[in-house]
């Protein structure tokens, strides 16, 4: 059985029923069983501190993943694997919705995807990395309904 939890620490409206969904699709798409993961919705401030302290990149960023796995053999214990956290900047998410003319839920289901892609490994440091990762986040994307 997977177990993930969602957080909001930010005073903004965030449709956490159907980031479940996203969710809960994405782990029955990638055949993953027994995972255990954190989205934590947070604020401007928050991610940017994030960011500096562990990227030193002293901007706000959309989305960080804290992979607990990263470069280790997978870490299971009995009640399954730990993947980590992913802290989703709420602000940023719809600023990036409007920017990019697509819903509020379509940006959280992309920035979650990427997210969790992140704490199952996958990267996009190099063309082929990004290639292979963006076209994973994609076709979950779009096999939930959430075409660009």
């Amino acid at each position: 059985m997977n177990n993930f939890e969602i957080f909001n620490e930010t005073d903004e409206k965030i449709n956490i029923e159907e980031e479940k969904k996203i969710i809960e699709f994405a782990l029955k798409h990638e055949n993953l069983n027994n995972v255990n993961f954190n989205v934590i919705f947070v604020d401007k401030n928050t991610i940017k501190k994030l960011n500096k302290d562990y990227r030193n990149i002293d901007k706000e960023t959309d989305v960080i993943s804290f992979a607990l796995e990263d470069g280790e053999a997978n870490i299971n214990f009995e009640f399954g694997r730990l993947l980590g956290d992913i802290y989703i900047c709420a602000s940023k998410m719809k600023a990036q919705a409007k920017e990019y003319g697509h819903s509020e839920i379509r940006e959280m289901g992309f920035l979650t995807i990427h997210g969790l892609l992140h704490l199952l490994g996958y990267d996009h440091m190099t063309k082929e990395e990004e290639k292979i990762m963006f076209t994973k986040q994609e076709e979950i994307l779009d096999a939930y309904g959430l075409k660009r």
